[in-house]
């Protein structure tokens, strides 16, 4: 049996600025309009963060959109919503936060199981060089693979 996962939104920028050295999972706790603009993949995660405050986990600057056909129900698109994890795993990521200088961003939003999902990532800072250094191998690769591309014809 396979488990049904449909991917709503993904934060590429996690992946340019930071190394992403662990991943997570966990619950979102959302409203019934921000599910159906969830569902309709109005989700941006471009500047968003994890913080942990007094053992829960919270997502902040996850914008959903204000869902169209929502009245007075809609919620503020940029609310801090909070992420469901098992109390150990939560006092873990905020020791090894805490201790390394690491940061939690929000990778990609899915649905398991009818199950609104988010994808953590704990994640090192990339620096200037190092993003210079992935740039140059992807382009490498790039010109090796037009090569071998252009022999082959």
């Amino acid at each position: 049996m396979s488990e049904q996962l449909k991917t709503v939104a993904q934060n590429k920028k996690a992946y340019h600025d930071y190394f992403v050295l662990e991943e997570y999972e966990a619950g979102i706790e959302l409203f019934g309009t921000e599910v159906k603009s969830v569902r309709a993949g109005r989700v941006n995660l471009k500047d968003s963060w994890c913080s942990i405050v007094e053992g829960e986990i919270f997502a902040n600057g996850m914008h959903i959109s204000p869902y169209e056909q929502g009245n007075i129900f809609n919620r503020d698109p940029l609310r801090v919503k909070r992420l469901l994890m098992h109390k150990k795993e939560i006092n873990r990521l905020y020791g090894t936060v805490k201790q390394q200088g690491l940061t939690l961003i929000p990778l990609s939003v899915y649905f398991k199981k009818g199950k609104a999902k988010l994808k953590i990532g704990l994640c090192k800072g990339k620096k200037i060089y190092d993003k210079r250094e992935v740039a140059a191998k992807k382009e490498a690769a790039r010109t090796i693979d037009r090569e071998i591309k252009a022999r082959n014809r």
